[in-house]
């Protein structure tokens, strides 16, 4: 463990608390006992998701704007972001009456461009990616002397974030571990400072996405690194290359980072809405999918808080969220069954699958595809169920009857 001198401490984290109190919502953090009794362990939810703006980001974006000198405030704030970080910026810097510019990608949603504006910043739409929306606000800030308020890799903004930890301390009483989602390491670094700074004992355990791992990679290089560039439904951390200020504090206080892929997460984003009636984006749901999947190496009953960090998310991205999720359970099933073509041939199929309590929601009959013989025909069923187990029974008793059948994946 590195001893060198950090960019944040726990002073800075309490000062930040001071600056956001009656600005930022105390989110709840309250114990789910269906989570708990899935899991093994004791599971306590931080919903950061119920922030004014849907996410903990506006913690660290009002933080870095409260700090802002008066020259500083006339001349206004920039951002580069395709979601929360904008939304955070937006919301702040216009409640304070401080100009706020906010570089998006043209490809970002036109919900969140339109949520951005209605918090009262100036969106400019540039570059294909986060990357070149970041060089034209770069570019913006040196042209019109703005400050530039950066996502995560600041000191500032890290311990705005890190006022997570400081509640998370006086809200679970015996608090044994703490899970977070890792993106560039903002959140995970203030909140494990402040947990670290303030008992050690706590585990602080960090969940990215497995197709940019950018700070797990870091860690194990020993500086950050770039990863080619990967689409996740966990958006909101998907991050290329961890932050050089960041970096140094997980190095020194993160016990361990997991990851997990994109069926974990939308399995995890479902538990959410069925179990907890809860909310959460791709990125909010990872550190539930962590512990969910048996990720970590947290022991059986342990005191832990699970950030769920974000709720902003695309009702169409949704639906296909929970239609993956489905998937993943075994709620959902699609199989190509093979059948004589003949009279009263598909009632006995549906008879026997209507006989397991499995509810058909979709059908595609088809002769000419398939290798399907002459004489013969498929059908592509999708079926909704009540898990593994009564689609382990439906296609017993498929096979008992005769029917050819596979998965449609």
């Amino acid at each position: 463990m590195s001893s060198a001198k950090l960019a944040i401490t726990l002073e800075d984290v309490l000062s930040a608390r001071e600056r956001l109190r009656n600005s930022v919502y105390l989110t709840p953090c309250t114990r789910s006992e269906a989570l708990s009794r899935i899991t093994g362990l004791e599971v306590f939810l931080k919903l950061e998701n119920l922030q004014m703006t849907g996410s903990f980001k506006e913690r660290g974006a009002l933080n870095r704007i409260a700090t802002l000198t008066a020259e500083q405030g006339r001349r206004g704030v920039v951002a580069a972001s395709a979601g929360n970080h904008a939304q955070g910026v937006a919301y702040h810097a216009t409640q304070r009456g401080i100009r706020a510019v906010i570089v998006m990608p043209l490809t970002t949603p036109l919900v969140k461009v339109t949520a951005t504006r209605g918090f009262g910043a100036e969106v400019v739409l540039h570059g294909a990616n986060y990357d070149e929306a970041c060089a034209e606000a770069l570019r913006l800030c040196e042209e019109q002397g703005m400050t530039f308020i950066h996502p995560f890799d600041d000191p500032v903004v890290m311990a705005g974030q890190g006022t997570i930890g400081l509640e998370l301390l006086e809200q679970v009483e015996g608090l044994e571990a703490v899970v977070v989602p890792i993106g560039g390491g903002g959140l995970i670094g203030g909140i494990a400072c402040a947990v670290k700074e303030s008992k050690p004992s706590v585990k602080v355990i960090g969940v990215q996405t497995s197709r940019l791992p950018s700070m797990k990679q870091a860690v194990y290089e020993r500086h950050p690194v770039t990863l080619e560039p990967s689409t996740t439904i966990a958006d909101g951390i998907a991050v290329r290359r961890a932050g050089d200020v960041t970096y140094p504090v997980v190095e020194r206080y993160v016990d361990e980072i997991v990851t997990v892929d994109e069926d974990e997460i939308a399995s995890a984003i479902l538990t959410l809405l069925e179990r907890e009636k809860t909310l959460a984006e791709g990125a909010g749901a990872t550190a539930l999918a962590a512990i969910l999947q048996h990720k970590t190496s947290l022991a059986k009953g342990m005191r832990t808080a699970v950030l769920v960090g974000g709720g902003n998310i695309d009702v169409t991205l949704l639906s296909r969220i929970i239609e993956r999720g489905l998937v993943q359970d075994g709620r959902l099933i699609r199989l190509r069954i093979h059948l004589l073509d003949r009279p009263g041939a598909l009632t006995e199929l549906t008879t026997l699958i209507a006989s397991h309590r499995v509810n058909i929601v979709d059908t595609l009959y088809n002769r000419a595809y398939y290798g399907v013989n002459l004489g013969d025909t498929s059908i592509d069923i999708t079926m909704e169920t009540r898990g593994r187990e009564q689609v382990a029974e439906l296609l017993a008793a498929l096979t008992a009857g005769g029917y050819k059948h596979e998965r449609v994946l």
